[in-house]
């Protein structure tokens, strides 16, 4: 097993994130409780082992333990791997050992995390990969699948990429409604200012008069929508490092590396999160007879 690029996993979201997302998925699932594993007797004790089916990073262990021992405090889970480590195809993750009825409760939901974030990380390796040598950084977004925007903004994270704003609350993204609302790009940026001084202003640009306009307003950050190579390549050389400049839409693995080589500093992609191959788990139990 190996690391992606970085050198130890990422800092997971605070506690009481996880739990309700762990609450709520359980809740979905369980209901009223588990008609089948009523078949089991209530005191057996079992054994269990997760496989990885493919190729992955794995990310989401935290997720998969909080709904085990949300079941029951006392099942042991012993893990091979961390999260941002890759692993082979048909490789033991972890093994289990607790109640009978709360591993077969469980599987369901917890291998629903695993595999969804472990394909997140793993679809964002992939683009990171594409990118190396050049400087230029991933980026997600924020379309992300409801409800678990912190989980896979860290499973981002885990694959090498980096988080873009976590929401709307925590950094301004100034795109064409607003720039049609506020009268003009200048006067956004300056209504934005006002009122949020601390946030990090991003604006949208479709082409390289918004973008000289962007540069005079003295903005942190342009994003670059839609640029074609030559206007990519003329955006560059009039910014001068004078701003960051991110590029979105319309890339994907085979393109990438040709933007990432314009010297771009970010490149955001919607697909990390919401374009998701999840990983092939499988998880054993053996029950005693």
């Amino acid at each position: 097993m190996t690391r992606t690029d970085n050198h130890h996993a990422p800092a997971l979201p605070a506690g009481d994130v996880i739990a309700r997302d762990v609450e709520r998925a359980l809740d979905e699932d369980l209901g009223s409780g588990d008609a089948t594993a009523d078949l089991l007797d209530a005191h057996a004790v079992a054994r269990a082992e997760l496989l990885c089916r493919d190729e992955a990073i794995v990310a989401g262990t935290a997720w998969f333990d909080a709904c085990f021992h949300r079941l029951d405090p006392n099942i042991s889970i012993d893990w091979s791997v961390r999260d941002g480590e890759r692993v082979a195809a048909d490789s033991v993750l972890c093994r289990l050992r607790g109640n009978a009825r709360a591993l077969v409760s469980a599987e369901r939901t917890a291998l629903n995390f695993l595999q969804t974030l472990s394909g997140t990380a793993t679809r964002t390796a992939r683009y990171v990969a594409a990118v190396a040598g050049t400087g230029t950084r991933i980026l997600d977004t924020r379309k992300t699948l409801p409800g678990l925007r912190m989980a896979q903004k860290y499973a981002v994270r885990c694959g090498g990429g980096h988080n873009h704003r976590i929401g709307l609350f925590d950094a301004i993204l100034i795109k064409e409604n607003h720039i049609a609302a506020a009268g003009g790009l200048r006067e956004a940026v300056v209504a934005a200012r006002a009122r949020h001084p601390d946030l990090m202003l991003e604006v949208e640009v479709e082409n390289l008069d918004e973008l000289e306009q962007a540069l005079d307003a003295g903005v942190d950050r342009v994003m670059l929508d839609e640029f074609g190579p030559e206007m990519l390549d003329l955006a560059v050389a009039r910014a001068q490092g004078k701003v960051e400049l991110e590029v979105s839409g319309g890339i994907d693995l085979d393109s990438i590396g040709d933007v990432a080589q314009r010297g771009v500093d970010y490149i955001s992609i919607g697909a990390l999160t919401k374009h998701v191959h999840a990983v092939d788990l499988s998880f054993r139990v053996h029950i005693p007879r």
